[in-house]
């Protein structure tokens, strides 16, 4: 039996955009403080004693249970329906930032940033989905876009604040406690979005049978997410890290250390801009828009990896481009293709996946540069033309399968 389409009426458009900005200034204000834990951690790490390799296994082991859990709290999150519950939860570990202020020791001090990750793994396929309800009334690129825009002006100002505080006080206690204020601001902000939409569901609602309800409960998630899997993994497998990349940049003296940081806050304002571009053109062209993660993968490697000074501008220019795409339309997607009942769990699973292909992509490009430059260049092309080829699977398993609600 066909379904109502859900309504699109001024009032739930409105609640819709104020949910969406809300959820925004709640991640700039997150990633305030916690991107700018990530930013100084391994020197933080190293000041306290940690030897290269303590902070190698503290880094890596946060990052994988960042993603890896993801896809616990996905499943959970789809079977509770409790998102509120665990977005508040995982952006409550963000006080394990400022709390680095009070310690001394590396071990303790390495706890507190692994539980700040699994904090990001715990809240965001909650997160993710209920902004997936939200942007339906307003278009599902546009929402995520606006919403990354707004979360990369936090990745971009929070070094900033810590640098100036930094530079004024030679103090990382003075840096860190400031951080206190972001943190505690996050918690109120997402206090005013549960108030103002307590239950975003209800922004994509479709009158159902209870037929249907169970059908959809009780399915498997869609076949064409199969395919939506692989090719995200393809594709973010080829992405080369800014790690590496900045690696490349130092070690070649092609870029001077001390403007790296500046390389790194001018593809976070890129992806800001970005994102609301890429985020329009998905709601015009819908999946036939990720054509262009593959695509502009390609050339990311032969303008990182030159010895010239302005194709590493370039490059950063282009990785900001790349990674505005992965944080919106990539998101956005899931949301077209996945039933609202499975849309956590999926969310979970594609973040997982994500994660997984940042580790084959670190790993292998890492050990490729060491060994053979040309190797490199092989792998990446490699990896995105899988993605390109993985691609038409894709619009042939979406042709044959409903609108999701």
């Amino acid at each position: 039996m066909a379904t109502t389409s859900p309504s699109k009426n001024p009032a739930s458009r409105t609640r819709a955009i104020h949910f969406i900005l809300l959820f925004g200034l709640v991640s700039a204000l997150g990633d305030i403080t916690y991107e700018t834990g990530r930013g100084v951690s391994g020197a933080f790490l190293a000041f306290l004693g940690a030897s290269a390799t303590s902070i190698g296994l503290v880094s890596g082991l946060g990052e994988f249970l960042g993603y890896g859990l993801r896809l616990v709290s996905g499943y959970l999150a789809s079977r509770t329906r409790a998102y509120w519950v665990a977005t508040f939860l995982g952006y409550g570990l963000l006080i394990s930032i400022p709390l680095l202020a009070y310690t001394n020791r590396w071990e303790i001090a390495a706890i507190f940033l692994i539980l700040e990750r699994i904090g990001k793994a715990v809240r965001s396929p909650a997160k993710d989905t209920m902004l997936s309800h939200a942007s339906y009334q307003v278009g599902r690129g546009w929402g995520f876009g606006i919403h990354e825009a707004l979360d990369q002006v936090g990745a971009f100002l929070g070094p900033l604040i810590f640098a100036a505080v930094f530079a004024q006080r030679q103090s990382y206690r003075d840096g860190f406690t400031i951080l206190w204020i972001p943190a505690l601001l996050t918690l109120f902000a997402l206090l005013l979005a549960r108030l103002r939409v307590p239950n975003p569901e209800e922004l994509e609602n479709t009158p159902t049978t209870e037929v249907e309800v169970n059908s959809q409960k009780n399915s498997a998630l869609p076949r064409v997410f199969l395919f939506y899997s692989a090719f995200t993994f393809f594709s973010v497998a080829g992405f080369a890290n800014f790690q590496i990349i900045s690696y490349h940049w130092v070690t070649r003296s092609i870029v001077p250390a001390a403007q790296i940081a500046i390389f790194y806050a001018v593809a976070m304002g890129v992806d800001a801009i970005a994102a609301l571009i890429i985020g329009k053109t998905y709601d015009k062209f819908g999946l036939s828009s990720l054509m262009v993660v593959p695509l502009i993968s390609l050339p990311l490697p032969f303008l990182a990896f030159s010895s010239r000074y302005p194709l590493a501008i370039l490059a950063a220019v282009v990785w900001g481009i790349i990674m505005a795409v992965h944080e919106t339309i990539m998101r956005a997607a899931i949301a077209d293709i996945v039933p609202g009942e499975k849309r956590a769990f999926a969310y979970g699973i594609f973040n997982t996946l994500y994660g997984a292909a940042w580790f084959v992509s670190g790993a292998l490009l890492g050990i490729l540069y060491d060994q053979s430059r040309i190797g490199l260049f092989v792998a990446i092309v490699s990896l995105e033309i899988l993605a390109l080829l993985t691609f038409p699977f894709i619009v042939k398993s979406r042709s044959r399968q409903p609108e999701s609600r």
